[in-house]
């Protein structure tokens, strides 16, 4: 596993993990957990998450072969060219 995909799977798990605090937060009636769950998820947007994000955009810009995101898009979209059927008149 490359550098870039390994930073993009943690961006993703850190993302993941700051949605569950946030389900958490409206799933419960306690007011102090609701409130524990929704500071939980703020801080992990704002303290992991951000400048995760951030750091990723630098490693992309000074690493081009790191752009996981783009490269995976790309080969998406050239499987599903060579999938679809040509249409003859």
């Amino acid at each position: 596993m490359t550098v870039g995909e390994k930073l993009h799977q943690t961006l993703a798990q850190a993302e993941s993990v700051a949605a569950n605090l946030k389900s958490f937060a409206l799933d419960t009636q306690d007011q102090q957990a609701k409130a524990m769950y929704s500071r939980m998820a703020e801080a992990m947007e704002n303290e992991i998450i951000q400048p995760l994000k951030s750091r990723v955009n630098y490693t992309e810009s000074q690493e081009p072969q790191y752009r996981v995101y783009q490269q995976a898009q790309q080969q998406a979209s050239q499987g599903q060219q060579k999938n679809q059927p040509t249409m003859r008149t």
